[in-house]
């Protein structure tokens, strides 16, 4: 969620030089997920550069986190819509064998997901909260501003575990799908991964970084999933270099846009 993004502090470090534009992705903060779509990696950047087209925000530099990384990758992807560069962190490129992902997709199933999801799934999530907190930041400890401000409730609405849901479900065979294409991004990139992240292995961001010519490879030695916290400066750093005029000391006229 936007949340997320904002109590990290990059949100603020940034808009001190660029203009950000942050979207909550279907179906979680406060946004819609309409049934009548698929919500798929590239459905969602199809929003995303229809959104960005009509605020005006042209060769943005995106950023994105974990499962917004596909979502990112998409949108370098898409004709008709340029972007100057991609940050991509802690994100799940390449299909592998994970029964976890396919067992937290319980709650997007048809008729006994919408069971599940008004009854005891909102009881389990609250339960297993803390654990799974504890383990997105591992292998620091929670950042007090976020254990005291982030909103747990919003996230645990019926809407949103399903969009978490389906999305558990959608990760494997979307990174299927795109991996066939990362060799077609032609925008420079920027990957950065926690060394001990416990949810998506390092090795995943390698495997990147070697599929792709144009990128730079950064691993954040004693940090987790949550690399947006663990390093803050450093991802600030790799949109900075990806930003039109980004060497400037003082940057006149219309600020460069950032996602």
């Amino acid at each position: 969620m936007i949340q997320d993004l904002v109590l990290s502090g990059l949100v603020n470090r940034l808009a001190h030089n660029y203009r950000v534009v942050c979207f909550d992705r279907p179906g979680f903060g406060y946004s819609d997920r309409p049934r009548a779509r698929i919500w798929t990696a590239t459905t969602q950047a199809s929003l995303f550069a229809k959104a960005l087209d009509q605020l005006g925000v042209r060769n943005p530099v995106v950023l994105a986190h974990s499962w917004g990384t596909l979502v990112a990758i998409a949108l370098a992807l898409r004709s008709g819509y340029t972007v100057s560069g991609l940050v991509l962190v802690s994100g799940y490129y390449f299909p592998t064998s994970r029964i976890d992902f396919w067992l937290m997709s319980g709650p997007a199933l048809p008729l006994l997901g919408d069971l599940m999801r008004y009854t005891i799934s909102p009881i389990i999530s609250w339960a297993i909260t803390p654990k799974l907190m504890r383990t997105l930041f591992a292998p620091r400890a929670i950042p007090p501003k976020f254990k005291n401000e982030f909103p747990i409730s919003l996230a645990l609405r019926p809407k949103q575990l399903r969009a978490a849901a389906e999305e558990s479900a959608f990760l494997i065979p979307a990174a299927a799908q795109l991996q066939l294409q990362y060799r077609d991004i032609r925008c420079p990139v920027r990957i950065l991964h926690g060394q001990g992240d416990r949810v998506i292995e390092a090795n995943q961001s390698r495997r990147l970084h070697e599929a792709l010519p144009r990128s730079l490879l950064h691993l954040v030695e004693d940090a987790g999933h949550m690399v947006t916290y663990a390093d803050t400066p450093g991802i600030a750093d790799a949109v900075t270099a990806l930003a039109p005029c980004c060497n400037a000391g003082v940057r006149k006229g219309p600020k460069p846009n950032s996602t």
